[in-house]
C-alpha cells in the first residue's frame, strides 16, 4: 500500500502477467481513532490516497505513517459532492479501478481477488454487498447494494450531500456484480450537524430530485421539526420519480409519526393504512400499524396487523429495512393483543417466540409470566410482577 500492492498479489500478477491497478480513495477528518483498523482493511489496494479536509487531530500523520497518500485540502463553503471530486482527481491516471471508502467503511478479506475476477474486459463499475446494520453477534442485519467502485476515468461526483459517483455518459457504463463485501462501522460521536442545511440546499438545486426531498423530510423527523417534515415528504409523494414502494411506504410511516407528534392521530393511522398498502411485502409499515392499534386498544386491528408481518418472512436487501420489525415486536405485539382479545394459547404461542428473539427484555419476561407461559424458551425466567 502506498509504497506497491501487498506481497501476494504482487505474487500473483507475476505469475499470470495481470497488471490491474487498483487505488483506495477517500477523503477524512479527524479519522484518527480509525486510521489503522481502515488501512489494514485495504491493505490489498496497490495504493491509498486520502484527501484531509481540515483534521485538528493527528489524522493526517497516521495515514503517512501507514504508507497512504495524503492531500490536505480545503473546501468552502463544504460540500461532499466537491471533496469527492477533488479526492478522486488525485488518483493518478494510470489506476484501472477506484474504490471509493470512508474511514468507517471496512471491506472485508478477499475483496481484493472479487475486484479482479469480476473486472472484465469493458466493465466500468461494479455493485458489491453494503452492510450497514448489525446483529448483537456482529452478523449483518442491514444492507444493500452499492456501486463505488469506478474507473478511474468518464465519472465524476454530484450532490451536496448524499452524494454519489455518476458517469460522465450514461450510455457507455457497464454495470457488473462484484464478490466484495463492505461493513459500515459509524462513530456515533460524530457530529452530523452539517447534514440538515446540506439537504436543505441539495433541495434548492435538484428540486425534483425525489431522493433529496425523502432525505429532508426524514430528517426533519428525526429533529422533531413535524410541519416541515409533513410538507416535504408529502412533496416527495407528488414527485414523478418517487415510485419506488418501500421508500414511498417509508415516507408515509415518517408522515404518521409526525401527524402522531402533532396531535393528529386520525391522520396518522390512515398514513399507516396507505403505507402497507403501498408496500404490502415490508414488515415494517405492518409493525408500525400494529403498534398503532395496540397504543389505541384495537386489539382486532393490532394482532391482524402483527400477524401479517410475521407472514412476511424473507427480509430485503436495502437500507430502509429496520431491526425492530425483524427482531421481537411484531411477536411482541400479537401476544398482546391475542391476549386481550381472549385467544390465551394463541397470545401464549407468540409470547414464547418474543422471547426467543429477546430472551433479557424484562417486559416480554413479565408477560410470559403473567401469561402463564411456559416450555423451553421460558426455562429459568425470574418472578416479576410486571405485565403487558
Amino acid at each position: 500500500m502506498g509504497t506497491g500492492c501487498a506481497p501476494r498479489v504482487a505474487a500473483a500478477r507475476a505469475l499470470d502477467g495481470w497488471e490491474m491497478k487498483v487505488a483506495v480513495y477517500a477523503i477524512a477528518k479527524d479519522e484518527a481513532a480509525h486510521v489503522e483498523r481502515w488501512l489494514a482493511a485495504v491493505a490489498d489496494a496497490d495504493l491509498v490516497v486520502v484527501a484531509d479536509t481540515g483534521s485538528r487531530d493527528d489524522t493526517v500523520a497516521r495515514l503517512r505513517t501507514g504508507g497512504a497518500s495524503v492531500h490536505e485540502v480545503e473546501v468552502r463553503p463544504w460540500r461532499f459532492d466537491v471533496a469527492r471530486n477533488r479526492a478522486l482527481a488525485l488518483v493518478p491516471e494510470d489506476v484501472d479501478a477506484c474504490f471509493s471508502l470512508d474511514l468507517d467503511d471496512l471491506p472485508q478479506p478477499g475483496w481484493r481477488a472479487a475486484v479482479e475476477a469480476a473486472w472484465t474486459p469493458g466493465v466500468t463499475r461494479l455493485h458489491y454487498r453494503y452492510v450497514i446494520g448489525h446483529g448483537p453477534d456482529g452478523e449483518p442485519e442491514i444492507e444493500h447494494a452499492r456501486t463505488k467502485i469506478h474507473a478511474r476515468r468518464g465519472y465524476h461526483w454530484e450532490h451536496a450531500v448524499h452524494e454519489e459517483v455518476a458517469p460522465d455518459d450514461p450510455a457507455a457504463e457497464v454495470v457488473a456484480p462484484c464478490a466484495a463485501r463492505v461493513d459500515h462501522h459509524p462513530d456515533p460521536a460524530k457530529s452530523r450537524d452539517a447534514y440538515l442545511p446540506l439537504l436543505e440546499l441539495a433541495v434548492v438545486e435538484e428540486p425534483e430530485q425525489s431522493q433529496h426531498a425523502f432525505w429532508l423530510g426524514r430528517e426533519y423527523v428525526y429533529r422533531g421539526r413535524w410541519d416541515q417534515a409533513v410538507a416535504e415528504l408529502a412533496r416527495y409523494l407528488a414527485l414523478p420519480e418517487a415510485v419506488w414502494p418501500p421508500e414511498r411506504a417509508a415516507a408515509m410511516r415518517f408522515l404518521a409519526q409526525a401527524s402522531a407528534a402533532l396531535g393528529r392521530q386520525g391522520e396518522a393511522e390512515a398514513w399507516l393504512l396507505r403505507a402497507c398498502a403501498e408496500a404490502p411485502d415490508e414488515r415494517e409499515p405492518w409493525v408500525d400499524l400494529a403498534q398503532n392499534c395496540h397504543n389505541a386498544q384495537d386489539w382486532a386491528g393490532g394482532f391482524a396487523a402483527a400477524r401479517r408481518a410475521l407472514a412476511i418472512t424473507e427480509r430485503p436487501h436495502h437500507y430502509l429495512t429496520t431491526p425492530i420489525a425483524w427482531g421481537e415486536r411484531a411477536d411482541d405485539l400479537a401476544a398482546v393483543c391475542a391476549w386481550w382479545l381472549g385467544l390465551s394459547d394463541t397470545a401464549r404461542e407468540h409470547v414464547v417466540a418474543a422471547l426467543r428473539a429477546a430472551p433479557n427484555d424484562l417486559r416480554i419476561i413479565a408477560n410470559a409470566r403473567f401469561m402463564g407461559a411456559t416450555g423451553p424458551a421460558t426455562a429459568g425466567l425470574h418472578p416479576s410482577n410486571e405485565s403487558s
